[in-house]
């Protein structure tokens, strides 16, 4: 899918269903909203504003140590790991993300939700804004 596709997508996500839901964030996202055109980047800032901030705990690192040593996901998407464990620990019904490589991937999300349940925690159901808009709207 393209880029301005998925901005359109989040978009129309954002404006007619993110007040159904409660909304988090982590450090990380706060990071990756920052970057890139500075002033698309202050857009995406702004939006994050009033969302609560998950800390990143000894305890979501090591678990996303764990999936990445049990090749849940790769070791160069230390990133990716930490959003998924960060999720699991705050125990988010949802992790929206349009990255399909290393989260949002049919292969490595079973594993990924037997090892956070073999760990004692329970997996976000990772998924697209897309498909969580379609799932509303069923």
């Amino acid at each position: 899918m393209h880029a301005e596709s998925r901005r359109q997508i989040t978009v129309e996500w954002w404006s007619k269903q993110s007040s159904s839901y409660q909304l988090f964030a982590s450090p990380l996202v706060v990071n990756e909203a920052s970057a890139g055109d500075s002033s698309a980047a202050e857009k995406r800032l702004s939006a994050l504003k009033d969302i609560p901030l998950l800390e990143i705990s000894k305890s979501s690192i090591k678990l996303a140590q764990l999936l990445m040593k049990s090749k849940a996901v790769p070791i160069e998407a230390q990133e990716d790991a930490l959003h998924i464990a960060i999720a699991a620990m705050y125990s988010i019904d949802y992790l929206l993300t349009w990255n399909c490589r290393h989260i949002d991937n049919a292969v490595r999300k079973p594993l990924i939700r037997h090892l956070c349940a073999e760990f004692g925690y329970p997996c976000a159901e990772i998924c697209t804004p897309e498909e969580l808009m379609e799932a509303k709207h069923d």
